[in-house]
């Protein structure tokens, strides 16, 4: 039997492996770290209960990383009902996969920053469920844990390090949304 260790390293090794090109075929990446953790999903929700129980927030953590091409692999900790703001990924292409518990992601794009944001649609994600995004489109999203009780746990793979982006705040009636800089925090590395 597999240890949450040894299913961390899996993660972090196929998403490096999977990423080698700068346009990674992520709807395959996608499938490949869902198997991984329909395989392992008591061994990953056992050994993550600390982060599950901490009640420290919103947090993510480090779990990989690796330059040329740039990739980074984080977990994130989803307190009971914790929302994001609406935000974008400064042009990376990104994977979001549930590890434990459900995610609500409500996506938007557009054609050009010259148009409005246009609802793109919502997807529910459950432990080895994935979504994703590509670089070359403007995107943003909304996660929200959809629990009202339990901590959820996902995994991140980006094109590079999400470091600075922007959040946005609808304003009135009208498809205008107001941005603000932002800074991303990583709590910590995760040992594998």
């Amino acid at each position: 039997m597999r240890t949450y260790r040894h299913s961390l390293k899996a993660l972090r090794d196929a998403a490096f492996a999977h990423t080698l090109d700068k346009n990674p075929d992520l709807a395959s990446l996608s499938r490949e770290l869902g198997s991984i953790v329909h395989g392992d999903a008591q061994a990953l929700a056992h050994g993550l209960a600390n982060l599950r129980r901490n009640n420290r927030g919103f947090e993510r953590w480090l779990l990989g990383r690796r330059g040329r091409p740039g990739v980074s692999v984080l977990v994130m900790a989803w307190p009971p009902g914790y929302s994001t703001p609406s935000h974008d990924h400064s042009g990376l292409w990104g994977i979001e996969l549930s590890l434990y518990g459900a995610l609500e992601v409500e996506s938007w794009s557009r054609p050009s920053t010259a148009e409005p944001w246009q609802l793109r649609g919502r997807d529910w994600l459950g432990p080895g469920d994935a979504t994703w995004f590509d670089a070359d489109v403007p995107y943003m999203h909304r996660c929200r844990n959809l629990s009202r009780h339990e901590t959820a746990l996902t995994l991140h793979v980006y094109g590079g390090d999400l470091e600075d982006y922007t959040a946005y705040e609808q304003a009135g009636p009208q498809p205008l949304w107001l941005s603000q800089p932002q800074r991303a925090r990583i709590a910590g590395p995760l040992r594998v």
